[in-house]
Protein backbone atom coordinates (compact mmCIF):
# COMPACT_ATOMS: atom_id res chain seq x y z
CA UNK A 1 0.00 0.00 0.00
CA UNK A 2 1.73 3.34 -0.93
CA UNK A 3 1.31 6.08 1.56
CA UNK A 4 1.09 9.79 0.12
CA UNK A 5 3.31 12.30 1.65
CA UNK A 6 3.56 16.21 0.90
CA UNK A 7 6.80 17.74 0.03
CA UNK A 8 7.74 20.55 1.55
CA UNK A 9 10.64 22.79 -0.19
CA UNK A 10 13.49 23.61 2.40
CA UNK A 11 13.66 27.71 2.95
CA UNK A 12 16.84 27.41 0.46
CA UNK A 13 14.93 25.02 -2.42
CA UNK A 14 12.36 27.47 -2.76
CA UNK A 15 14.09 30.87 -2.99
CA UNK A 16 16.44 29.43 -5.49
CA UNK A 17 13.24 27.88 -7.49
CA UNK A 18 11.69 31.54 -7.47
CA UNK A 19 14.84 33.01 -8.69
CA UNK A 20 15.32 29.86 -11.33
CA UNK A 21 11.98 30.81 -12.59
CA UNK A 22 12.16 34.47 -13.12
CA UNK A 23 15.57 33.93 -14.63
CA UNK A 24 13.41 31.60 -17.07
CA UNK A 25 11.90 34.67 -18.35
CA UNK A 26 14.69 36.43 -19.06
CA UNK A 27 15.66 33.12 -21.79
CA UNK A 28 12.30 33.56 -23.21
CA UNK A 29 12.91 37.60 -24.02
CA UNK A 30 16.59 36.17 -25.11
CA UNK A 31 14.43 34.27 -27.55
CA UNK A 32 13.34 37.32 -29.29
CA UNK A 33 16.65 37.85 -30.39
CA UNK A 34 17.43 34.50 -31.55
CA UNK A 35 14.17 34.73 -33.54
CA UNK A 36 15.01 38.48 -34.83
CA UNK A 37 18.64 36.45 -36.09
CA UNK A 38 16.90 33.40 -37.80
CA UNK A 39 14.47 35.93 -39.71
CA UNK A 40 17.34 38.00 -40.90
CA UNK A 41 16.39 41.24 -38.62
CA UNK A 42 19.57 41.24 -37.00
CA UNK A 43 23.13 40.46 -38.47
CA UNK A 44 24.98 37.44 -37.67
CA UNK A 45 27.28 35.09 -38.81
CA UNK A 46 26.47 31.64 -39.91
CA UNK A 47 29.10 30.75 -36.78
CA UNK A 48 27.47 33.54 -34.34
CA UNK A 49 23.80 32.47 -35.29
CA UNK A 50 24.69 28.68 -34.10
CA UNK A 51 26.16 30.37 -31.06
CA UNK A 52 23.39 32.28 -30.52
CA UNK A 53 21.06 28.95 -30.47
CA UNK A 54 23.38 26.69 -28.26
CA UNK A 55 23.54 29.63 -25.80
CA UNK A 56 19.66 30.05 -25.44
CA UNK A 57 19.42 26.15 -25.36
CA UNK A 58 21.80 25.88 -22.77
CA UNK A 59 20.29 28.43 -20.98
CA UNK A 60 16.84 27.01 -20.70
CA UNK A 61 17.94 23.17 -20.13
CA UNK A 62 20.05 24.28 -17.57
CA UNK A 63 17.24 26.62 -15.95
CA UNK A 64 14.96 23.47 -16.02
CA UNK A 65 17.61 21.21 -14.05
CA UNK A 66 18.31 23.46 -11.60
CA UNK A 67 14.84 23.46 -10.77
CA UNK A 68 14.66 19.92 -10.46
CA UNK A 69 17.86 20.07 -8.49
CA UNK A 70 16.02 21.82 -5.74
CA UNK A 71 13.50 19.42 -4.91
CA UNK A 72 16.75 16.34 -5.11
CA UNK A 73 18.82 18.14 -2.79
CA UNK A 74 16.36 18.26 -0.16
CA UNK A 75 16.56 14.74 -0.12
CA UNK A 76 19.93 14.44 0.74
CA UNK A 77 21.79 15.05 4.33
CA UNK A 78 24.71 17.73 2.47
CA UNK A 79 25.82 19.98 4.23
CA UNK A 80 28.22 22.78 3.54
CA UNK A 81 30.23 22.92 0.41
CA UNK A 82 28.60 19.82 -1.54
CA UNK A 83 25.05 20.97 -0.57
CA UNK A 84 26.18 24.51 -2.29
CA UNK A 85 27.57 22.43 -4.87
CA UNK A 86 24.56 20.42 -5.26
CA UNK A 87 22.05 23.08 -4.75
CA UNK A 88 23.59 25.74 -6.83
CA UNK A 89 26.28 24.58 -9.06
CA UNK A 90 23.72 23.63 -11.88
CA UNK A 91 21.71 27.44 -11.83
CA UNK A 92 25.98 29.07 -11.76
CA UNK A 93 26.48 26.60 -14.93
CA UNK A 94 23.19 28.27 -16.42
CA UNK A 95 25.12 31.18 -16.02
CA UNK A 96 28.20 30.18 -17.43
CA UNK A 97 28.06 27.62 -20.09
CA UNK A 98 25.44 29.95 -21.81
CA UNK A 99 27.44 33.22 -21.31
CA UNK A 100 30.19 31.95 -23.10
CA UNK A 101 28.40 31.22 -25.88
CA UNK A 102 27.14 34.48 -26.11
CA UNK A 103 30.54 36.73 -25.14
CA UNK A 104 32.64 34.52 -27.29
CA UNK A 105 30.50 34.87 -30.20
CA UNK A 106 29.83 39.14 -29.71
CA UNK A 107 31.17 41.32 -32.49
CA UNK A 108 30.50 42.32 -36.03
CA UNK A 109 31.31 39.84 -38.47
CA UNK A 110 32.67 37.53 -35.67
CA UNK A 111 33.41 33.62 -37.31
CA UNK A 112 34.86 31.73 -34.59
CA UNK A 113 34.73 32.30 -30.69
CA UNK A 114 37.25 34.58 -28.89
CA UNK A 115 38.86 33.76 -25.39
CA UNK A 116 35.19 34.25 -23.26
CA UNK A 117 34.92 30.77 -24.74
CA UNK A 118 36.53 29.06 -21.73
CA UNK A 119 33.10 30.33 -19.85
CA UNK A 120 31.64 27.21 -21.50
CA UNK A 121 34.08 24.65 -20.13
CA UNK A 122 34.23 26.27 -17.05
CA UNK A 123 30.26 25.54 -16.82
CA UNK A 124 30.26 21.93 -17.81
CA UNK A 125 33.14 21.45 -15.91
CA UNK A 126 30.61 22.77 -12.86
CA UNK A 127 27.87 20.95 -14.17
CA UNK A 128 29.63 17.76 -13.56
CA UNK A 129 31.06 18.72 -10.53
CA UNK A 130 27.45 19.38 -9.23
CA UNK A 131 25.72 16.44 -10.63
CA UNK A 132 28.05 14.37 -9.05
CA UNK A 133 27.98 16.12 -5.64
CA UNK A 134 23.90 15.17 -6.02
CA UNK A 135 23.98 11.95 -7.70
CA UNK A 136 26.38 11.02 -4.86
CA UNK A 137 24.56 12.86 -1.69
CA UNK A 138 21.25 10.84 -3.00
CA UNK A 139 23.11 7.35 -3.22
CA UNK A 140 24.24 7.97 0.69
CA UNK A 141 21.10 9.53 2.24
Amino acid sequence: MLHATTAVLSDESRSLAGILLLALVTVETGGLYLVKIVRGRAPATEFQEKFARAGHAHAATLLILALVCQVLVDSTTQTGLLEWLSRSGVAVSALLMPGGFFFSSMGTGRTEPNKLIVLVFAGAALLAASLTSLGFGLLTA
